[in-house]
């Protein structure tokens, strides 16, 4: 199975339409007691936490060092990151929580930015805003 490619790179939707779209995965970011996460574990896609008290908040990192990770985004550039509460005893709580350029999308709930419990997963949104800013959602 070939993938598409155009003049000059890989275009997403030229040609071969009905071929799954590959992606690469590195290997999960990790985090456990409350931190401020990088931006590298934000583009990694995919954060396994385990923390190891009852509760832990992990902190979005500074919005202006996602921008100099993402220079080319413009306003309304968006990508989505994935919180797996991997904790085996069942009793840990994952909150995230904003930081400097960061605000909660239009639900403006933080209670909607916690994963509960053990085997449970939420995904979120983060969309550029501004220079500097960014919102969070969380979309599953």
């Amino acid at each position: 199975m070939a993938l598409p490619n155009g003049a000059g790179g890989y275009q997403l939707g030229d040609g071969n339409l009905n071929e799954m779209q590959i992606e690469t995965q590195a290997t999960p970011a990790t985090a456990t007691v409350t931190a401020t996460l990088t931006t590298a574990q934000l583009l990694n896609g995919i954060i396994l936490g385990t923390p190891t008290t009852t509760a832990a908040a992990y902190t979005l990192p500074l919005a202006t060092d996602l921008d100099a990770a993402l220079s080319s985004a413009k306003v309304n550039s968006s990508f989505d990151f994935v919180v797996v509460n991997t904790n085996g005893s069942g009793s840990g709580v994952i909150t995230i929580t904003t930081n400097t350029g960061w605000s909660i999308g239009s639900s403006g709930s933080q209670g909607l930015m916690t994963v509960t419990t053990a085997g449970t997963s939420q995904m979120y949104r983060a969309v550029k805003t501004g220079d500097g800013a960014w919102s969070l959602y969380r979309i599953a």
